[in-house]
């Protein structure tokens, strides 16, 4: 009668301790304490499936119980009775447990009366608890005193692949061994011992790849030597990526440089060939990340291909390919990759949304990683004598050309919007985009900009800054944000919560920065605010002008005229009418340059007693601009009334 089969990890399953795969630790501290005697009650063996953990406690059984030996010994002889009936299981006081199916406090209940007992054959009573965490917590405490007072010539080995479900009472109790993965080197050359024990004609590519697939488990490799001895050789490492199922090193190299190459057709049609063959789409996406993933080392220490997963007949390629792509885009694409395997197992047409995946990242290709920041497509760069400034107002020369109804309403003065309302800092205001360098830091501005506003808690203020505001610039310093110029001084109240929450999207210390858009002044947010923009006794004059002309005198306020319709130009705020005040700056004419910037606008300051001042911005300059209606009034009082200030102003009731 022939011999039954014996499978590679049963056959060659290790007897002694000196005959663990990469576990050198382990053994020589077990080693020592059989030589030497001191036998712990209890121990715990942890770590990843394959590693030798139920291989160890039979070893240390059949090492306390050999019948060769007079005492516990370190390399047992595996002929005796005993060695023989514990590999094969039989032994009457060696028990192993199997917790996952023994989970109750009653079966542990049963195992602790049978502890008591003295051994019948061997010296030692050894209890192997397999997949300990298993059991409940009712049975873990059980089992607390006799793991602490076990009875005489008795000894616990709890094994386990997930120690951090084990109670901490039961971890203070035993001596635990952590179990590591075996290295690709150990792994590797113990299967080419194996198959050359065996005759197995495979090639030693084909050796490696096993080696790596199996991640550190001994138990996963020698299975698939086994069966790929089934295979007629030679055995090369192709016939290994078929029988795993996974995607050839080569073709995902072919992958990523259709990926360099940023030809969508060259990209579809390497993909569609994996994809023919059969293969997981995801698996082809774990192995572009994992493809990826050693670009990014080749990148980084290009001197260094060991530290790589790619078999050594491959690494040669990797160098000029990672730098071919650079280290900047390999990183983006890991991230663009995150969360995407869940996305692919989800969904019912999997291999659609794995060339939508491809084609995305040759999308992020074309496009610089880092994005300049962009204005709003109505605002041009300021001037530079706009930019250096100091933050204060001026105007030209006034002259008095207010509006009469027997005279048209005057062309409104060029003027730098450098109210100290509409930039939160004192630092200048940015370059225009033109003349910036492109931030290899910063991201998809609009981007960045949707994830701030959903971090924002409040609706209001999300709806307000959505409309009314965009991020247009960002740096590691500052975070520049421009704000419609009517709605400056609504802004400026939620500055603390922009900022918040700008740092919770984006982390760092920023400085925030309003910009004012649309050439408007800001409305006053505070009376102490709206002080600073114009005082009543204090004409407003142009520092740089009065050294050609002499400064003219303040102008009363004119009187109130019937409004116009309003045009179908942007809206701009009206002036409140009062009773007489004290004489204020009135809206100025000056004849700018024909090649200068569009001029900015200068806005009328009013004073009321009880009341603050507030600055009424106007249109630039258009062919015709007319007055502002009662209604603009009215929403100007909302914005006031939405900011905390009420004005004794009263408004008409048309």
């Amino acid at each position: 009668m022939s011999q039954a089969y014996q499978p590679l990890h049963h056959k060659y399953r290790p007897q002694r301790f000196d005959q663990l795969v990469g576990q050198e630790a382990i053994a020589a501290t077990l080693g020592h304490a059989l030589t030497s005697g001191r036998i712990a009650p209890a121990y715990l063996f942890s770590g990843p499936r394959g590693t030798g953990k139920t291989s160890s406690a039979r070893i240390l059984a059949r090492s306390l119980n050999c019948l060769s030996h007079d005492g516990p010994t370190p390399q047992p002889c595996g002929t005796c009775e005993l060695c023989r009936s514990i590999a094969l299981g039989t032994a009457l006081d060696v028990i192993e447990i199997d917790a996952a199916s023994n989970t109750g406090v009653d079966n542990i209940r049963d195992l602790i009366e049978r502890s008591r007992f003295a051994p019948v054959q061997a010296r030692w009573k050894v209890y192997v608890v397999d997949e300990c965490h298993m059991l409940s917590t009712a049975a873990f405490n059980a089992l607390l005193k006799t793991l602490e007072e076990p009875p005489p010539q008795v000894v616990f080995v709890l094994a386990t692949t997930d120690p951090q479900r084990v109670l901490p009472t039961i971890l203070s109790r035993c001596q635990r061994f952590d179990f590591r993965r075996i290295p690709l080197e150990a792994l590797n050359s113990h299967l080419a011992w194996i198959a050359e024990q065996e005759a197995i004609p495979i090639q030693p590519e084909a050796l490696h790849v096993v080696a790596q697939r199996a991640q550190g488990g001994l138990r996963d490799a020698e299975s698939l030597l086994d069966q790929l001895s089934l295979l007629p050789g030679p055995i090369k490492a192709d016939a290994v990526w078929d029988l795993l199922g996974a995607v050839p090193e080569q073709e995902l190299l072919n992958l990523a440089e259709a990926l360099a190459e940023g030809e969508p057709l060259t990209l579809l049609e390497a993909s569609r060939r994996l994809l023919d063959r059969g293969r997981d789409p995801g698996a082809v996406l774990q192995g572009l990340a994992g493809i990826l993933r050693d670009l990014v080392l080749m990148a980084v220490a290009p001197d260094r291909p060991e530290l790589t997963g790619v078999s050594p007949q491959f690494r040669e390629q990797l160098p000029a390919l990672a730098k071919r792509l650079g280290r900047q885009r390999l990183l983006y694409w890991q991230a663009q990759l995150k969360g995407s395997e869940q996305q692919l197992r989800q969904s019912v047409q999997p291999r659609l949304w794995l060339e939508v995946l491809l084609l995305g990242l040759l999308a992020d290709a074309e496009l610089p990683v880092a994005k300049p920041s962009s204005a709003a497509p109505d605002s041009k760069p300021p001037s530079s004598a706009q930019a250096s400034n100091p933050p204060a107002i001026s105007t030209p020369a006034v002259t008095n050309t207010a509006p009469t109804p027997e005279t048209p309403a005057p062309s409104p003065v060029s003027l730098p919007n450098t109210s100290p309302q509409a930039v939160v800092s004192s630092e200048p205001p940015p370059t225009p985009p033109s003349a910036q360098e492109p931030d290899p830091d910063s991201h998809n501005l609009a981007e960045l900009w949707q994830q701030i506003l959903a971090s924002l808690e409040l609706p209001s203020t999300r709806m307000l800054l959505s409309q009314q505001a965009q991020l247009v610039r960002l740096d590691p310093h500052r975070a520049v944000v421009q704000v419609a110029g009517n709605w400056m001084g609504m802004v400026q109240s939620r500055a603390s919560l922009l900022e918040q929450a700008i740092k919770r999207s984006i982390g760092g210390n920023r400085q925030l920065v309003l910009e004012n858009h649309g050439g408007a002044a800001p409305m006053a947010s505070t009376p102490a605010a709206a002080a600073t923009q114009a005082s009543p006794s204090t004409p407003i004059t142009d520092p740089t002008a009065s050294q050609a002309q002499p400064p003219q005198p303040a102008l009363s306020q004119p009187a109130p005229t019937q409004p116009k319709p309003v045009s179908q130009s942007p809206v701009a705020m009206p002036a409140v009418q009062t009773p007489p005040i004290t004489p204020a700056v009135a809206p100025a004419t000056s004849s700018p340059p024909a090649s200068s910037k569009p001029p900015s606008v200068v806005s009328t300051e009013i004073s009321g007693p009880g009341s603050p001042s507030m600055g009424s911005p106007t249109l630039p300059p258009t062919a015709d601009v007319s007055p502002p209606s009662i209604m603009d009034e009215k929403v100007k009082r909302f914005a006031d009334f939405f900011n905390g200030h009420i004005l004794d102003v009263e408004l008409d009731n048309d």
